[in-house]
């Protein structure tokens, strides 16, 4: 009898340590430094938003939230070390829709989204602003179709470059509104939205937080959001919906992604974490207040709009012919 009790004894003390075991990832995650991989350079969305979140992860934690930006290859250099990098939770990546969704319609990657990463949650999105110059006689999407198609190819478009989101978007609404434009591809943002502003193109299709300033400012002319509803930021612009063109929806968006083999219990709890920070009152006003709209789409919900977004995004290319730089 007493081996017996014995045995039941160390079947219950081997269970429990079997079950503390299964349980310490989740229970002890993290124990050191966190890194989010951010690959753009310094002062991007991806970067702007990678170390809001980590500021108050680490405050979350207790442990420092590294942010490691690794630009090149339109953040194809930063999403393959993050793809490659140990599947811990300890290494983390800033993705936004160009590098997660569109470039691999464009060019062989050596990564791919859904099999390489495990999509954690969309921390925010950001419809683009139709703006134009001044000089352009339309102010609203009906009066901008109607002056492309009064003169078929006049129209330049400009976009931060070829296979950008701004580049894609306005293939879209070529496509959707029977117009010709020209595309003119820059090499990077900054330079693309000068050169609108001093009327050497005539519109874009841009993210709205750095288009707003310029707007209100009367350098340039808004004329409709890109997304499904209207901006929170700026109400006082109709969607291209609203505006006559049924079904046009484009919508920047970044989120936080973890290699693919990374545990359950550590997806899982820095799921948890992450919906928690981006719905509260404190970062809901700190994105609202830079013209972001807090998303906090996680898991499978999450996947599933980067699928749409792949299949979406890959038939506007193939139909346009558009190659990256």
């Amino acid at each position: 009898m007493a081996a017996r009790i014995g045995g039941w004894v160390l079947f219950l003390f081997c269970s429990a340590t079997i079950a503390a075991a299964s349980d310490a990832p989740q229970t002890r995650f993290p124990e050191r430094p966190v890194r989010i991989i951010v690959p753009y350079p310094p002062g991007g969305a991806n970067d702007i938003l990678a170390r809001m979140l980590g500021a108050r992860l680490s405050e979350s934690w207790g442990h420092q939230v590294v942010i490691d930006n690794r630009p090149g290859s339109a953040g194809t250099i930063g999403a393959t070390l993050a793809a490659r990098s140990s599947a811990d939770g300890y290494t983390l990546l800033m993705g936004g829709a160009g590098t997660m969704t569109i470039n691999g319609s464009l060019k062989k990657l050596p990564f791919d989204t859904l099999r390489d990463f495990h999509s954690l949650v969309m921390i925010a999105s950001l419809p683009m602003l139709v703006i134009v110059h001044p000089s352009v006689p339309a102010k609203t999407i009906k009066e901008l179709i109607a002056v492309a198609r009064a003169k078929p190819g006049a129209l330049a478009f400009m976009s931060p470059g070829s296979g950008t989101p701004g580049h894609l978007a306005g293939e879209l609404f070529k496509r959707m509104t029977q117009i010709d434009m020209l595309h003119v591809p820059y090499k990077g943002g900054s330079t693309a939205l000068t050169d609108l502003i001093a009327g050497q193109t005539q519109l874009s299709f841009y993210n709205m937080a750095p288009a707003l300033p310029h707007v209100r400012a009367g350098r340039l002319r808004g004329i409709a959001v890109t997304g499904e509803k209207r901006s929170p930021s700026a109400p006082e612009f109709p969607t291209v919906i609203e505006s006559g063109v049924p079904g046009f929806v484009v919508i920047g968006w970044w989120g936080l992604f973890a290699p693919k083999a990374t545990p359950a219990p550590i997806t899982a709890k820095l799921t948890e974490e992450i919906l928690r920070i981006v719905e509260s009152a404190p970062v809901r006003q700190q994105l609202l207040a830079q013209a972001y709209e807090p998303a906090g789409i996680a898991g499978e919900a999450f996947r599933k709009h980067i699928e749409h977004e792949i299949v979406k995004w890959a038939k506007v290319i193939e139909a346009s012919g558009a190659r990256a730089d």
